[in-house]
């Protein structure tokens, strides 16, 4: 029984895996029909290779406490701008190489381990994190004439998210609820380092 629920478990990650995989991940860009604002925060919320390492983010920072967490909130979406600004400028999208499987892993590794960081680390990969990730959105936008504004929206929607999940976390008490909040990121590191090996491999 348990072996057959461990590889029902490796099966679903698995298919996130090749979900998420880097040949598409940064290729597809969401028309909603209302406009760049509302397309950018349609598309964090449909690309999860841009939302998984956020909800990452997001609890690692509530696992650290309220100022790691105000922290991230402001620090992310500001990052996440300025890579987009930076990736619009540069107007092609370099192949991503890793960054998005590397986010996974790093951010679900630290957010498992529940190691105590202060908040200029916490703050440092967040900015880490909206720096590359906004960087590939912004060089998307440009490369298919779609308008920058569409980073506004994708910031916003970064900074809801990160608002609700990482106040949701600080508020825990139980020890429980702490441990599925790890939980949630050794899923989130285990997709990174399929991620990583499909990237080496050369298939991604």
């Amino acid at each position: 029984m348990a072996g057959a629920r461990v590889r029902r478990r490796l099966a679903l990650v698995a298919g996130a895996a090749l979900l998420l995989s880097p040949a598409a991940a940064h290729a597809h860009l969401v028309t909603t029909g209302l406009g760049p604002v509302y397309d950018g925060i349609s598309h964090l919320f449909v690309s999860f290779d841009d939302l998984l390492p956020v909800v990452a983010m997001a609890l690692l920072a509530g696992l650290n406490g309220p100022a790691a967490g105000r922290r991230a909130l402001f620090v992310l979406p500001a990052a996440w701008l300025l890579g987009g600004a930076a990736g619009v400028f540069a107007g092609i999208a370099p192949p991503p190489a890793g960054v998005t499987a590397l986010s996974f892993l790093v951010l679900g590794i630290l957010t498992a381990a529940d190691r105590r960081l202060s908040p200029s680390i916490v703050a440092a990969c967040a900015a880490a994190l909206g720096l590359a990730h906004g960087f590939l959105n912004g060089a998307a936008l440009a490369a298919a004439g779609r308008e920058a504004t569409g980073l506004f929206g994708i910031a916003g929607a970064v900074f809801l998210l990160v608002a609700l999940l990482a106040a949701l976390v600080v508020s825990l008490r139980r020890s429980g609820a702490r441990i599925a909040v790890r939980v949630a990121g050794s899923w989130i590191a285990a997709i990174g380092l399929l991620l990583l090996g499909w990237t080496l491999s050369g298939r991604g």
